[in-house]
């Protein structure tokens, strides 16, 4: 048998001593276990060590990033401007969240010093109690048990029961969009297509864009419709500028002249009386007698920019369907990656137009129209009593009409436009603001023309129970009440908690179903779910102001662009640029009036302009961050785990919002 160990000695040059050299062969010798018992806790040292020092290194980086918040935060708060914003919070909403606020922070306060106290009321009689807050704790625990729970837990099964009747609906939604693609349902054209030979065999269309000072995108999207494939002498351009900045009109009605010049059959309009906003100014257009001889009508708005064979693309599916009043399109958006709301934005819309849209016009041939994008027979129109200036969401309130007369929409989810997404917090507050509160006016003034209109039962019920009801009106109200106010309350009740299911499952469940349409977007999961709840008070108050006409409910604010340019965008430029010529020619032609207007508006243009922009803070949403955090840190003393961490992670995401830490940030 070999030997377990071999030692050499060699004697050291000049000196006595030798180093001994020990080969081991066997595993199990006794000097090896020695050498790991010696070598393992030095190894398992130093990868501590090594582990410690990346710790260290991430320090600073974190040390300074929360530095940069503080100061933004200060900063933020320091030169915040409320006097535009006050009066929005003098509602009772605000007041409400406001009281709800200080009763928490009292209630925090009562509880953490009975924690630390160790009172533990239920096994001591009441004459044994001393002191008034032990006096006042027994109390609230008495009424807490007797009424306050009772009455919590009936209101918090009558919000999971409508939030699982909207999940089923959200759920249903999905399989019918599975069930799309899987069939592959797409609308097709029917007849034979349009003769290109033969002009006369194309039908007069109308396109319309209407405007309102809108100085940053009114160029590319008249552009975009003068380059519209299809004959000139059968179509007709609109621009209808509701602009009160004179800048804006003359630059405006110059850019349509320039467009004229080329050919373009184009024509500018400007109302003096600018009443009932965008309504008003789609009804004033239509009045034209010209507009008789036309048989479809597009709509685009100042931002969007379709590609030139969208005519070719949409009209088609009107042909040979005389029951086809609408024919919409979908909305792709140029800057959907430029900062973390858009992409949120992003998620929402598309999964509302493939998912939303897409199964409500294949299987229901009937959903809202998107206010631009669209092409609408004019006749349709007509039927359905024109434009409205009743609500702020005119474009629901003529499809809901047109519905109601019979007609059938048709969503094309292959045919994208180009437009942009609000980057900042403040034009997407106030732009979901006029969404959520329209069509609440909406369904007060066509309730009982839905009840005695012809369609059948099971369209008037679709329409009142999902497209509005459902919709509308129950999800940004148990959203609210559910997750903002009735969770952070059960920490203070425990006898009501909420189980895990309601707070974390299934909201995340039902945020994957939104993300499928956009893949990319899943490492976006966690932003959007707390996104999403943060923004129902926003939602929650629209819907209450729209449907009990409040004063804010009928408010219209054009939502700011910044015009974005797409890859078409820059390479028509490129176009013009190399063009130069021809356009110093066109502007030869322009009249001597003309060109001392242009003159005037260089001269402005090249003074400074001044915008009083600044990010903003709002309060209910800061409110509401407070109310959220004092929840986590009484749950927190309760060890309830996920309902901690949901809630504070809820409360960072709504301090975010409230200090508009979030979209465009402006210094």
């Amino acid at each position: 048998m070999a030997p377990s160990s071999v030692v050499v000695n060699i004697e050291k040059p000049g000196g006595n001593n030798g180093i001994a050299l020990v080969e081991i062969n066997d595993p199990n010798s006794p000097l090896l276990q020695d050498k790991q018992k010696v070598a393992g806790p030095k190894q398992f040292t130093w990868v501590l060590f090594l582990k410690a020092q990346r710790a260290l290194g991430c320090i600073p980086w974190l040390v300074t990033g929360l530095l940069a918040m503080f100061v933004s935060v200060k900063k933020r708060i320091a030169h915040s401007d409320a006097t535009d914003e006050d009066y929005k919070y003098r509602g009772r909403l605000y007041k409400f969240l406001k009281a709800f606020l200080a009763i928490s922070v009292v209630a925090l306060v009562i509880e953490i010093i009975a924690y630390f106290q160790k009172w533990n009321l239920s096994m001591i009689r009441p004459w044994e109690v001393h002191g008034a807050v032990q006096w006042c704790y027994m109390a609230w625990l008495s009424l807490r048990v007797d009424y306050a729970a009772p009455f919590l837990v009936m209101l918090s099964k009558f919000c999971i029961v409508l939030f699982m009747i909207q999940s089923l609906d959200r759920l249903v939604l999905c399989l019918g969009w599975f069930w799309i693609k899987f069939k592959k349902l797409m609308p097709v054209v029917e007849g034979e297509a349009y003769d290109i030979e033969d002009a006369s065999s194309f039908p007069m269309v109308l396109v319309q864009i209407p405007m309102c000072n809108e100085k940053e995108v009114y160029e590319q999207s008249i552009a975009a419709v003068c380059q519209l494939d299809w004959p000139k002498d059968r179509l007709l351009v609109q621009v209808l500028d509701d602009s009160d900045d004179e800048i804006a009109q003359a630059l405006i009605r110059t850019e349509v002249l320039s467009w004229k010049e080329k050919g373009v059959n184009i024509v500018y309009r400007h109302r003096f009386i600018r009443t009932g906003y965008k309504a008003g100014n789609l009804k004033s257009a239509m009045a034209c007698d010209y507009v008789k001889d036309f048989e479809f009508v597009a709509i685009f708005d100042a931002d969007f920019q379709p590609n030139p064979d969208f005519l070719k693309q949409t009209i088609p599916h009107f042909k040979g369907k005389p029951e086809v009043g609408l024919v919409q399109a979908r909305w792709s958006f140029v800057n959907k990656d430029e900062n973390l709301l858009t992409r949120l934005q992003n998620i929402n819309l598309c999964f509302h137009f493939e998912v939303e849209q897409q199964v409500n016009g294949v299987f229901l041939n009937f959903f809202g129209f998107n206010g631009t994008a669209g092409v609408w027979r004019i006749k349709a129109l007509e039927d359905s009593g024109g434009w409205l200036e009743r609500t702020t969401v005119e474009d629901m309130d003529i499809a809901v009409r047109a519905h109601l007369q019979g007609w059938k929409f048709i969503y094309l989810d292959d045919v994208r436009v180009l437009c942009e997404l609000p980057e900042s917090y403040e034009a997407y507050r106030k732009q979901q603001h006029r969404w959520h509160s329209g069509p609440m006016q909406l369904f007060r003034l066509c309730l009982p023309a839905i009840i005695t209109s012809k369609i059948s039962i099971w369209k008037k019920a679709n329409m009142i129970f999902l497209f509005f009801l459902l919709r509308k009106l129950i999800l940004p109200f148990y959203s609210f009440t559910l997750f903002c106010i009735i969770l952070p309350l059960t920490m203070f009740i425990p006898e009501a908690e909420l189980p895990a299911w309601v707070i974390c499952y299934v909201p995340i469940v039902l945020s994957i179903l939104n993300i499928l349409p956009t893949p990319k977007s899943f490492p976006f999961l966690m932003p959007y779910l707390l996104f999403e709840n943060t923004m129902s008070v926003t939602k929650f108050n629209a819907m209450i102001s729209g449907l009990f006409q409040l004063g804010s409910a009928y408010e219209w604010v054009v939502t700011k662009k910044t015009g974005r340019a797409s890859e078409s965008d820059l390479l028509a430029l490129a176009e013009r640029e190399a063009k130069s010529f021809n356009e110093e020619k066109i502007q030869r032609r322009l009249s001597e009036s003309g060109l001392e207007m242009l003159g005037k508006l260089k001269e402005q243009g090249e003074k400074p302009v001044m915008k009083n922009r600044r990010n903003r803070i709002y309060r209910k949403e800061l409110a509401l961050a407070f109310l959220l955090l004092t929840a986590s840190a009484r749950s927190l003393l309760s060890a309830h785990g996920i309902h901690f961490y949901y809630l504070l992670f809820q409360g960072l995401s709504f301090l975010v919002v409230g200090l508009d830490l979030i979209g465009e940030q402006v210094s």
